[in-house]
């Protein structure tokens, strides 16, 4: 069952549903590539490793789930004078749940296209997870880091944000409004490259592969993609969409998202 949203659904980018997505979606487009680009190439899912600490901000965004139950509750005792003395008894001090962040090692998953005779690495697909768009975390940095390599490498690159927060790493505020956007570098043509801005009421777009330069783009359907992905997901099951989606929308969107949302929640 495909989502009641026409483009990208923003219940997805709820921390809690968006780890399992985007497996999904780098599932679906190794699958797709594969079966349009062999037998000259082949799409491998690779991975990036680094260690989050108990300083690194990012940790809200990997555990979203937990939290400090903090509670400064009052004593059952009432607060009463001594008879002897005018000073007021002290609330009793309660402890609190905490959360102890030990190095935790983070793995995130990419795709590169590679040749098959020469193995090697055309294209880089990235899809941005939270943490590559939150500006003070150890995934940002790593991402970044990788970002450049590949940029001042003889592959292209290819960047899908399906994310209204954080900061992007390709100029997003040069676009007109927008809520998700699709970026190709082409390893000839940079520092120029090719933006895709798309709306919440816009499906996704097909957007272009770039390949070695004697063969012709492939063009990679990622509505189609997405819509396979939220029905292998079963998201249709887990989402409540009675509820407002985290993030919220824009206040100038939530009226537009009543009939998508109340088809979710009568199914």
């Amino acid at each position: 069952m495909p989502s009641p949203f026409p483009g990208m659904d923003p219940y997805l980018e709820n921390p809690y549903t968006f780890s399992d997505f985007h497996h999904e979606m780098i599932s679906g487009i190794r699958a797709e590539l594969n079966r349009i680009l062999r037998p000259k190439y082949v799409v491998r899912i690779e991975e990036r490793v680094y260690i989050s600490d108990e300083s690194d901000p990012e940790n809200r965004i990997i555990v979203p789930d937990l939290k400090v139950m903090a509670s400064w509750r009052k004593s059952k005792r009432s607060s009463r004078k001594s008879r002897s003395s005018s000073v007021a008894t002290l609330d009793a001090i309660e402890p609190i749940e905490a959360l102890t962040f030990v190095e935790v090692e983070i793995h995130e998953y990419y795709l590169t296209v590679l040749d098959v005779e020469s193995r090697q690495i055309v294209t880089v697909i990235e899809i941005l997870s939270p943490v590559n768009k939150h500006g003070r975390s150890a995934g940002r940095g790593e991402y970044m880091k990788k970002r450049r390599e590949v940029l001042l490498s003889p592959s292209h690159l290819v960047e899908i944000d399906l994310l209204r927060q954080g900061t992007s790493p390709f100029p997003r505020d040069m676009l007109p409004e927008h809520h998700y956007a699709m970026h190709v570098s082409r390893a000839e043509s940079r520092p120029k490259g090719t933006i895709w801005p798309v709306l919440l009421r816009q499906p996704l777009p097909a957007i272009d592969i770039p390949l070695k330069a004697d063969d012709a783009d492939a063009q990679l359907e990622l509505q189609t993609i997405l819509n396979e992905a939220y029905d292998r997901g079963g998201y249709d099951i887990v989402i409540d969409y009675e509820k407002p989606p985290k993030p919220p929308l824009p206040p100038n969107w939530d009226k537009w998202a009543l009939p998508f949302r109340r088809a979710g929640a009568t199914r």
